[in-house]
């Protein structure tokens, strides 16, 4: 099983670099070049494989059992009289040692390395300090929406921070612009210090206009949720997760994509579970007479197949408001009762 497992987490990342190589290198110009783009495929490797995990188990248990199952070695096994579930157990203790190896890729491992390699590319792409706009991220604190161009690796140096401040009727009131920020600590308490700043007030009558060497900018938001900005929920840790979407919902802003990534990456070894069963099931079932070639076809399909339900299912829950839970247990479920159906008709 694990064998099989190797060869097929080989062959899905091999492919998977090659496009994910292929796309970055057009990104590329002056600023950005092809070793910085190679660094950034390189840093974000560990996202790919633990993305592919689930996948890697139902490929890994159909042609792991696939070889034994074409050389009447499981007939053999169970004309010996081993019972049918403990093969099943023997099947699964490689699955739990991807399910755990899952879980310290995802949460401790490829988040950190992740967050560098965007933060490197934007403060790459930038070229200076004056980033353009289309990059970083938008987000709303208080009575302020700000603009953060880029995030320099850690959280703690910003590049490019556009402020609109809203006055009490929801007007904006004021607008400024600082090339850079820095995170500053201190006993009297922790603020960010915003570097050549120019700033614009708007009245009734006039608008003014100020540039300041420095600005001392007091406001709840630490380096720590800072540096999950410009990654994708999807590509953060569940702790992370957990947190953002806490502070979205301080902020009285809408968590719900953060509570979808969250249960999804929890329930990720439950994901790889219910696959490795439902291969299980068919290699004593319906796919117990067939070619490899066929098996590795299946093994295509049912990826495919539960990443379209999954796909449909979490949008649906954005859309129509239900338990982002419920999203993702969806086809999890449908995967683990199709397992089960098979193996009970296993005699």
């Amino acid at each position: 099983m694990l064998l099989a497992m190797a060869v097929v987490i080989s062959l899905i990342v091999s492919v998977d670099l090659v496009f994910a190589l292929a796309e970055e290198l057009g990104n590329t110009d002056e600023n950005y070049t092809t070793l910085n783009a190679l660094s950034f495929i390189l840093f974000t490797l560990p996202t790919s494989i633990y993305e592919l995990l689930p996948f890697t188990a139902l490929g890994g248990a159909l042609i792991g059992l696939g070889v034994l199952a074409s050389n009447n070695e499981l007939v053999v096994i169970q004309a010996a009289g081993v019972n049918v579930w403990r093969i099943v157990w023997s099947v699964l203790k490689p699955t739990l040692f991807i399910m755990f190896f899952g879980l310290i890729l995802g949460e401790y491992i490829a988040p950190p390395l992740e967050q560098l390699a965007q933060s490197n590319k934007a403060v790459q792409q930038s070229g200076n300090a004056s980033i353009s706009s289309e990059q970083g991220s938008w987000q709303k604190i208080g009575n302020e929406y700000i603009h953060i161009n880029a995030i320099a690796p850690g959280g703690r140096s910003l590049y490019g921070v556009t402020r609109y401040q809203l006055g009490e009727d929801r007007v904006i009131s004021a607008s400024s612009f600082a090339e850079s920020a820095e995170y500053i600590e201190s006993q009297q308490g922790n603020y960010w210090q915003l570097l050549n700043v120019s700033e614009s007030s708007f009245s009734p009558a006039a608008i003014s206009t100020q540039e300041y060497l420095q600005v001392d900018w007091q406001i709840d938001l630490s380096p720590e949720l800072l540096s999950v900005l410009l990654v994708d929920p999807d590509r953060q840790s569940i702790s992370g997760l957990y947190r953002f979407a806490n502070f979205f919902q301080s902020e009285g802003l809408d968590a719900a994509t953060y509570f979808l990534a969250f249960w999804k990456k929890l329930l990720q070894p439950l994901a790889t579970l219910a696959l490795v069963v439902l291969a299980i099931s068919f290699i004593f079932g319906p796919l117990r007479e067939s070619t490899m070639g066929f098996r590795v076809f299946a093994a295509l399909g049912i990826g495919l197949l539960f990443t379209i339900v999954q796909r449909m299912m979490e949008p649906a829950s954005l859309l129509y408001g239900f338990s982002p839970l419920l999203a993702v247990l969806t086809p999890i479920g449908i995967c683990a009762a199709l397992g089960l159906y098979y193996m009970r008709r296993v005699r």
